[in-house]
This record gives structure tokens, sequence and C-alpha cells, in this order.
């Protein structure tokens, strides 16, 4: 065999060396992908806020069996069972509007775990295993947080905007009177400058008045002075 013929050997079998490693590896991620896949909860995730971290993290404590389970009518049996006295429920965690519960059916031993939404429940979780039942209703828990965390925050920030609506009135009702004293102060003031104008021109005229009426005073003294000694003229001093 030449040296032409062994490359083009090698270089078929390199070929045939990769499709084959190509194949393995995208059968792998397929199974992967199915075993490690979530079912949702048909028809009640469009309620819920659609980040993709909470949507990574609401499923995180489930086994795919666990969220299969959960989409196969544990939400119709569960809301069936709730208005029944035979449910105990155990635990109840709220966070704004989302809520967890972990409630027990004594009569086959049996958890189920819930995470609602405005006391609708979203999804539900069934187990006999205590452990698990609880380490599920913790998930569900750290869930709400997350997911009520922006509810949480328009809650504070609607608070915080009619609180500072309500002083803005509060200061323009202030603003209002001090205006309204303000305006009296100054209508009073212009009263009172017009008033001491007045009183200041009365006073310069009876000022004048009092001269001119002590002048007349003093001309009609002189005048009594004057007759009262034509009078006694003529008559012996005393």
């Amino acid at each position: 065999m030449d040296r032409k013929s062994k490359l083009r050997q090698i270089a078929l079998a390199a070929l045939i060396a990769m499709g084959t490693a190509q194949g393995v590896n995208a059968q792998a991620l397929q199974n992967s992908g199915a075993s490690g896949g979530v079912v949702s909860q048909p028809g009640t995730t469009a309620a819920l806020p659609a980040t993709s971290q909470a949507g990574q993290a609401q499923t995180s404590a489930l086994t795919s069996d666990e969220a299969k389970q959960s989409a196969a009518g544990n939400v119709a049996e569960l809301q069936q069972m709730i208005h029944g006295s035979d449910l105990s429920e155990l635990r109840t965690t709220y966070n704004g509007s989302y809520g967890a519960s972990l409630l027990f059916y004594g009569k086959e031993m049996t958890y189920y775990v819930a995470l609602f939404q405005q006391k609708n429940f979203w999804r539900v979780i069934k187990t006999q295993d205590a452990t698990r039942a609880d380490m599920i209703y913790k998930d569900f828990v750290r869930q709400t947080v997350q997911l009520s965390d922006v509810e949480i925050r328009r809650t504070q920030l609607e608070a915080q905007k009619a609180f500072t609506e309500r002083m803005i009135a509060l200061q323009q009702d202030n603003a209002n009177r001090l205006q309204a004293d303000l305006d009296v102060a100054r209508q009073q003031q212009s009263i009172v400058a017009t008033q001491q104008q007045q009183t200041r021109a009365e006073a310069t005229s009876l000022a004048q008045q009092k001269a001119s009426a002590q002048d007349q005073l003093r001309a009609a003294q002189r005048q009594v002075r004057d007759l009262q000694r034509q009078l006694e003229s003529g008559l012996p001093s005393r």
C-alpha cells in the first residue's frame, strides 16, 4: 500500500470517529434534558412573575417525578380535600400575596405541600416522606420570598408616595394659612398706616387751630385790657 492510500484511510477513520463522538454527545444531552426537565402546572404560571431566575428557583427542590405528579391532578385533589375535616394544616407561611402550606392527611399518612397565590393553589406536591415534605415546604417558602419581593416593594412605594402626598398637602395647607395671615397683617398694616397718616394730618390741623385760637385769645385779652383802661380813664387810681 502506497503512502497516499494510507493517508486516505487515516483521514476516513478520523471522520468516522468524530461523527460517532458527536452522536454520543447529542444522545447524552437529550437524555439529560429528558431526565432533568420540569413539568410546570399547566395554566397557572401566567399569573406569576415571568422572570427566568424565579422560574429556575421554583422547582429546585423537586424531582422530575414530583413535578409530573404536581401536574397530574394534585391541585384538584387538594382543592376537594381542603374543605373537609380530615386534613390538618401543619404550617403556613405568607409573603405578600404568595404563601406555602404543609398539610397532613392522617388517614393515609400523606403530606401535601402547596404553593399558592392569593389563596389559589399553584403547585401541590404529595408525599408520605415527612423529611421530603419539610424540605419541599422550605423550598416553597423560599420561593414565596423571591416572588413577593417586587410586590412588597410596590406596596412600600405606594405607601411612601401616599405619605409624601399627604405631607405635601399638609405643608401646602400650612403655607396657605401663613399666606392668609400675612395678607391680613399686610392689610392691617396698610389700614394702620392710613390711620396714622390721617391722625398726623388731624394733629397738624389741630395744632394750627390751637395756635390760631391762642392768637385770638391774646388779641381778645388785649382788647379787654384796652377797654378796661378806657373805662377807668379819669377815675382816681388806688
